[in-house]
């Protein structure tokens, strides 16, 4: 039976492989370990096996697991979709957002985030394939949306997120990575300063650190399959 241990350590092989492959610099890729739907105790193994980051988006179990490892310095990223009533205890809570879309939202992260803690990180969900199920701004309205973000106080805009429709092509799949990449050399171009690219998940982390990705946000290939609803 493979551990979490092992697990993680193959993704961080996996990871190592395609830095190399890329010719980047395996320390310029961040790995998340998504840990939603999975335990406390899961987190901690994958803790005790060296990770510190954590995807969670599910807000009340993301309260529960944080509640619950409160004696361990984890960093806590919140990656999923995100409604108005529920931004205080994210803002309060989490040190990342990976999912805001919309003013909305940034505005009530950025009222909720306490004084006393660093600003929230925070990154711009983009809707790349243009799919209604999915959440995240259209490539069009993503400038105005980074320009108000940036301006709103305890919050520091970090860069772009996407979750590209799922294709075992990895050309499509270079190419979805690659189009978040070039939007944010096109804000950067604007006079903006970001340096996160949140894409990758198991299946097509090696296709996202080819096009740039600096966080891989890898679940299953650490904790094993989720069960179907």
């Amino acid at each position: 039976m493979t551990t979490i241990a092992s697990a993680l350590q193959a993704v961080r092989q996996r990871i190592e492989l395609a830095a190399t492959a890329a010719d980047r610099p395996v320390a310029a890729i961040q790995l998340l370990a998504v840990s939603k739907t999975f335990p406390a105790a899961a987190v901690r193994q994958a803790y005790a096996a060296g990770q510190r980051a954590f995807g969670e988006s599910y807000v009340q179990e993301a309260m529960d697991k944080i509640l619950a490892l409160n004696d361990l310095p984890l960093k806590w990223h919140f990656i999923g979709p995100l409604q108005s009533n529920k931004t205080r205890p994210v803002a309060e809570s989490f040190a990342w957002v990976h999912s805001v879309d919309r003013a909305r939202i940034a505005e009530r992260l950025s009222a909720g985030r306490p004084a006393g803690l660093p600003d929230l990180q925070v990154c711009l969900q983009v809707n790349i394939g243009g799919e209604a199920s999915k959440g995240g701004v259209a490539p069009e309205e993503l400038p105005a949306l980074a320009r108000h973000v940036q301006t709103l106080p305890r919050l520091k805009l970090r860069g772009l997120m996407a979750i590209p429709e799922p294709t075992a092509d990895v050309e499509k799949q270079r190419r979805d990575f690659r189009m978040l990449r070039e939007l944010l050399e096109q804000l950067n171009s604007q006079g903006f300063q970001l340096d996160t690219l949140s894409m990758g998940m198991t299946g097509d982390l090696e296709a996202a650190i080819a096009e740039g990705a600096t966080i891989v946000r890898v679940g299953s290939a650490i904790f094993g399959e989720r069960e179907k609803a």
